[in-house]
């Protein structure tokens, strides 16, 4: 496996006609894996290449002392798009690369220095035709309605119901929400549970956080529902959670999962930097789920609601045993390292200290 931030660079040192990022916010520093990745930018505008750059206007305070650097890179154009104005208590959350719609990457990084150095991430490239075209797809979707929006215009929905997704091909994209996905993007929302309900043996999963409860703590079931369905029949779940899940009230809805026969959820807690504390890193920040060691599941949506339901995302499914190997052998090393314990359902965890 590589890094990420070596793969952005090599991934901006290929374009030749254009790059569309898709990010929740920026976040650079100097002498960090940022300044790579920035150079390589600058040298993709400096050479000609059309560069456009969308974020989230709710972090948009985050990215304030990034902006100017980005904005300064020779043929950047940078938009704003509020996703709430879109659907409702929305966020774009997605984390994402096209790259002369020809390649794609989706991850659960940032692009942050801290995700790029600090946090536990997988993310994945790749050149499946229909997944950097359904990518692109997303991003012009996204694109437009930054536009639209800055003119004071309506952004109306591209569908009024949602698509299924292939369960035929071999990488398939799946996006949410999905009143905004572009033909041939399934529906993040219908594929997890489905592919969840797929399983026959085991499940192998990784989140940052994990809870059926929305961000206004409503009850949110569809994932719940069917990890319980799952372990009735006999699969085995093994969850392994960020220490940030250990914040009340979603700690309590975890415990209750792991009572479940058949569940086991471990929690892992990467230890402080040398240096020091640093706000918002040092967590486990992946998201993906291998199904019966075969299939792979890959994205940017955290486990709770607000995600899948209302908030831009990219998940890839991928039916492929070598590289669901290579993330079961992540799954395999973190459930057994020495910062991975068992969730203590009798103990009342402390606050966690985030920022």
């Amino acid at each position: 496996m590589r890094e990420a931030a070596d793969v952005w660079v090599e991934l901006f040192d290929r374009a030749g006609s254009y790059i569309d990022i898709e990010q929740f916010y920026v976040t650079a520093k100097d002498g960090e894996p940022t300044d790579a990745v920035l150079a390589a930018l600058k040298r993709a505008g400096e050479r000609g290449v059309r560069i456009r750059f969308l974020i989230e206007k709710k972090f948009e305070k985050n990215s304030a002392e990034s902006l100017p650097a980005l904005k300064a890179i020779p043929n950047l154009e940078l938009r704003i798009l509020d996703f709430s104005k879109l659907k409702d208590d929305g966020i774009i959350h997605a984390k994402f690369i096209v790259v002369d719609g020809r390649e794609a990457f989706v991850g659960s990084q940032n692009f942050d220095w801290r995700a790029l150095k600090h946090i536990h991430e997988l993310g994945l490239r790749t050149t499946e035709p229909s997944v950097a075209a359904g990518a692109a797809a997303v991003f012009e979707n996204d694109w437009a309605a930054a536009g639209l929006l800055a003119e004071g215009k309506a952004v109306a929905p591209l569908r009024t119901e949602p698509v299924a997704a292939s369960t035929s091909a071999r990488a398939v994209l799946v996006a949410s929400p999905w009143a905004f996905n572009p033909d041939g993007v399934g529906d993040s929302e219908r594929e997890l549970p489905r592919l969840i309900a797929s399983a026959e043996t085991e499940l192998e999963i990784q989140l940052l956080d994990y809870a059926p409860l929305t961000r206004k703590k409503r009850f949110y079931p569809p994932i719940d529902n069917a990890l319980r369905e799952a372990a009735a029949r006999g699969v085995a779940v093994r969850l392994l959670v960020s220490h940030w899940n250990t914040s009340k009230p979603y700690v309590d809805w975890l415990k209750s999962l792991d009572l479940v026969p058949g569940v086991e959820v471990r929690v892992i807690t990467v230890p402080e930097a040398k240096e020091g504390f640093i706000p918002f890193a040092r967590v486990a920040h992946s998201k993906y789920m291998v199904v019966d060691g075969k299939t792979l599941w890959l994205g940017t949506s955290n486990w709770t609601g607000g995600y899948l339901d209302n908030s831009r995302n990219l998940e890839l499914v991928v039916r492929d045993a070598a590289l669901a190997a290579q993330a079961r052998a992540v799954h395999k090393r973190l459930w057994g390292s020495a910062h991975t314990a068992p969730l203590d359902v009798p103990r009342d965890y402390p606050p966690v200290k985030k920022g």
